[in-house]
C-alpha cells in the first residue's frame, strides 16, 4: 500500500475514535459560524488532533481545514473533520471524516472514513479505488434514461430547473447526503450525483476516488478540479451529457 495512503488510514483510526465517542452525546455542543452551517465541539476537536499529529509527525506538510483555514505550502493536507455537520448533530450516522493529500497541486490519495455506517473508502493514484477492502468500481450505464442520479440541496435551491430535467430524464432520482452520493458513484450504485456548492474540504477526498474507480469528476465547467466551488461525478459515459443539462 502506498505510504500517504497509509498514513491517512492512521489519521482516520484516530478520527473516528474522536468523532464516534462524540456522537449522539448529550453534552454536545453545536454552534452556528458566520456562513450560517453548524460547527460542533467535535468537530474542532478532530481538526485541531489531525493538525497537531500531521505538524509532528509529517514536518513540513500542512493542512487545509475547514475549521482552522490554509497553512499553505506545495504539500498539503486537506480536511473536513466532520462532513455532515448537520446529521451528526441530530445523531443521523451520514457523516464522514474527509482526508485526502495534495501534492504539487494534485490530490495524491483521499479517505473517507464513516464510522456510524462502518464503512470506510479510499484510493491512491494509480492504486484503485476500495471500499472496505474490496476494489470499487463504476458502472457501465451509458443511458440517462436507465441512470439513477442524486443531487443535493445547494442544486435545488441554486438551479432548480436544470436540476430537476435531469432527475426527470433519469430512470430513479433518490438525494444522498453530503459525501455518500460520490462515492456511491465510485460504487457502481450511482451512475450521477452533482452539488452546484462544495468547498474544496468537501472534494479532495472525493476525486481521487471517483476517479480511481474508472469514474469522472469535474466542477460543474467541466474542469477536473476539487477547488472549483462544485462537484459533479459520473461514471464517465453519462458526464458530457449531464454537464449540457445542468449548464443549459
Amino acid at each position: 500500500m502506498d505510504a500517504d495512503l497509509r498514513y491517512a488510514l492512521e489519521l482516520a483510526d484516530a478520527a473516528d475514535a474522536l468523532t464516534l465517542a462524540r456522537f449522539r452525546a448529550v453534552d454536545l455542543h453545536v454552534e452556528t459560524k458566520p456562513d450560517l452551517t453548524p460547527v460542533t465541539d467535535a468537530d474542532r476537536a478532530a481538526e485541531r488532533m489531525l493538525r497537531e499529529r500531521i505538524a509532528v509527525e509529517r514536518p513540513g506538510e500542512t493542512v487545509l481545514g475547514e475549521e482552522e483555514g490554509d497553512g499553505g505550502g506545495k504539500t498539503r493536507w486537506i480536511v473536513d473533520p466532520i462532513d455532515g455537520t448537520r446529521n451528526f448533530s441530530r445523531g443521523i450516522p451520514v457523516w464522514a471524516t474527509l482526508l485526502a493529500l495534495e501534492r504539487d497541486g494534485a490530490i495524491v490519495c483521499g479517505v473517507a472514513s464513516a464510522p456510524a455506517l462502518r464503512r470506510r473508502w479510499w484510493a491512491a493514484r494509480g492504486e484503485g479505488a476500495f471500499r472496505d477492502g474490496e476494489r470499487l468500481a463504476v458502472s457501465r450505464i451509458a443511458s440517462l434514461d436507465d441512470a439513477t442520479v442524486s443531487f443535493s440541496r445547494s442544486s435545488l435551491l441554486g438551479a432548480t430547473e436544470r436540476t430537476l430535467d435531469v432527475a426527470r430524464r433519469a430512470w430513479h432520482m433518490q438525494p444522498f447526503s453530503d459525501f455518500w452520493a460520490h462515492l456511491l458513484v465510485a460504487e457502481g450504485a450511482l451512475e450521477v450525483a452533482f452539488e452546484h456548492e462544495m468547498s474544496p474540504w468537501d472534494n479532495a477526498a472525493l476525486q481521487v476516488i471517483v476517479e480511481e474507480a474508472g469514474g469522472r469528476f469535474s466542477d460543474l465547467s467541466g474542469a477536473p478540479r476539487f477547488d472549483g466551488g462544485s462537484a459533479v461525478s459520473t461514471n464517465g459515459l453519462l458526464h458530457d451529457e449531464v454537464l449540457a443539462l445542468l449548464n443549459a
